[in-house]
């Protein structure tokens, strides 16, 4: 598997087939013709890069912790211009941080609206900001449904996970201690709340998985031993918790087939290699950024299944422009990497 970091100008491609005879014709591929007759032709060869199994995704990160302005627009309009098969993200789709369902289906309805104009449908992952709490929770699941799933695309197994699956009493107190934390960071700073109860309970970094969830996984990977890829989508980092055996029993169904995770929550990149598989987690799409902890920047991934191999783009979203040169919805002037932009910094 290969994983770069690129930057990229989108712009149409006019493709021009010329017309030739019956008799002219020389191109022997479905899909490819040309007039030229002979041994030498001014291309490399004729292997194209195409086959009916293989097909490209995207996935994005956290937009959360003070929503910056914009940024979520002009990503989807870039992928829009990209053109996956399918979107779907990390996790920290909304602010959540309150208690009144009014003020939680705002929340929802703005980002649907946004979500929406996307030519690909967007999967949701549930994040602590999403899900945090009895009314965070019951609100997903009366506009969603299920807060952990799957699906399969193409013979690919796609899982997506709920990492605030706690018991009711104990996301009370996970709730609790978040909102006071919330407010220590809105008033004294990251670090400080960094020193609260809740940024040191192991549900903050790695979150919960419940062996109810576990099991379903478990069972839905061995319901289905011949896909091509599996692809794992979380927010929080569950194998940080040593003690989580519900987690660690998913990694072992998936041991002897190829697979990869994505998740977010952090901010920070950072790609890691556990169980000799690829766990990625993103920084962000939107969301408040953290340069002095690492490369935190506004960017989304391009994943490419073929029939044999995956390969990752990163695409930092800075440098995704349209067809006349500039970054869609009139982006110009946004920042997206708050560590390069100096005076542009939002």
């Amino acid at each position: 598997m290969r994983t770069i970091w690129v930057v990229i100008t989108t712009c149409s491609l006019a493709i021009v087939q010329a017309a030739c005879s019956s008799q002219d014709y020389a191109g022997t591929l479905p899909g490819f013709t040309h007039d030229i007759a002979g041994d030498l032709q001014p291309w490399t060869h004729e292997d194209f890069d195409a086959d009916n199994d293989k097909f490209m995704f995207a996935v994005f990160a956290d937009l959360t912790g003070g929503e910056r302005e914009r940024v979520f627009e002009i990503a989807v309009a870039q992928l829009s211009l990209l053109r996956p098969e399918l979107i779907i993200n990390v996790g920290d789709l909304i602010e959540g941080g309150t208690e009144g369902p009014s003020e939680i289906d705002a929340q929802w309805d703005s980002l649907d609206e946004r979500a929406d104009r996307a030519t690909a449908p967007i999967f949701y992952v549930g994040g602590n900001h999403d899900l945090t709490g009895e009314v965070l929770q019951s609100v997903w699941d009366q506009r969603y449904g299920r807060r952990y799933y799957h699906f399969i695309y193409k013979n690919v197994l796609f899982l997506v996970f709920d990492t605030e699956d706690n018991t009711p009493e104990r996301m009370q107190e996970i709730f609790e201690a978040r909102n006071y934390a919330i407010q220590v960071a809105k008033e004294q700073g990251w670090e400080a709340f960094n020193e609260t109860e809740y940024a040191n309970m192991p549900e903050n970094a790695a979150g919960n998985i419940s062996d109810e969830q576990s099991r379903y996984f478990t069972e839905v990977i061995a319901a289905n031993p011949d896909v091509r890829w599996t692809f794992l989508f979380m927010h929080k980092s569950p194998w940080l918790r040593k003690d989580l055996n519900a987690f660690t029993a998913i990694e072992d169904a998936l041991a002897d087939r190829p697979y990869t995770l994505f998740n977010g929550h952090d901010h920070v990149y950072e790609y890691l290699e556990r169980r000799g598989r690829d766990y990625i987690r993103l920084a962000t799409t939107g969301g408040v950024q953290f340069p002095d902890r690492g490369r935190s920047a506004d960017h989304f991934m391009l994943v490419t299944v073929s029939e044999s191999d995956v390969d990752i783009a990163n695409l930092l979203m800075e440098g995704i422009l349209d067809k006349t040169g500039h970054i869609p919805l009139g982006g110009d002037d946004v920042c997206f990497e708050l560590a390069t932009c100096g005076d542009r910094q939002q």
